[in-house]
């Protein structure tokens, strides 16, 4: 089909994924090594990432259910204020992403699809366009960190009440993932 670009789905991998946001899910640092870390015989924990939901908001812990294993993507969605976190909790999804251009809209030469397995997990910055995918039919459940008033807003826009005032959607046309 002319016109319809395919898209390769990438391993995440902290450097690649780093124009569009941050990788979670990284090994255990080195004590010492600037960030708060503590590791015995019977846990670990770490800092990964200090989540930013924007001047004035407030941190909200959602839990998300995909369906969508369609191969073509047609929309893009960005929020404008926060970051956004997504964990896979019972399989892995395809995250599509893309920096805004001086437009503010998708900039298409950044386009890229990554794998986020369970176990692991991404944070994109605001004015990330993105699109969750699964990549076999069924559901996966993910745990999502964003802001409270961009989910109220999200979903006032999504049941036609209002227009989205802290993120956008657009139709974003021409774009296949590859087969898994």
């Amino acid at each position: 089909m002319e016109g319809i670009r395919t898209l390769g789905i990438c391993r995440l991998d902290a450097r690649a994924f780093a124009p569009y946001g941050w990788m979670l899910g990284k090994p255990l640092p080195a004590a010492g090594a600037g960030t708060p870390v503590f590791s015995n015989p019977a846990t670990d924990f770490w800092q990964e990432h200090v989540f930013d939901p924007g001047a004035g908001g407030e941190t909200e812990v959602l839990w998300v259910n995909y369906r969508n294993a369609d191969r073509a993507v047609g929309n893009l969605e960005v929020h404008l204020l926060t970051q956004q976190a997504i964990v896979p909790l019972t399989g892995p999804v395809i995250q599509v992403v893309a920096a805004s251009g001086a437009d503010g809209l998708p900039d298409a030469a950044t386009l890229a699809a990554f794998e986020v397995p369970v176990g692991q997990g991404i944070c994109m910055k605001p004015g990330c366009w993105h699109a969750t995918r699964i990549a076999t039919p069924g559901e996966v459940t993910c745990l999502m960190l964003t802001r409270r008033s961009t989910t109220a807003d999200l979903v006032a826009h999504l049941d036609g009440r209002e227009a989205a005032a802290e993120s956008a959607i657009v139709s974003f046309e021409g774009c296949m993932l590859a087969p898994a």
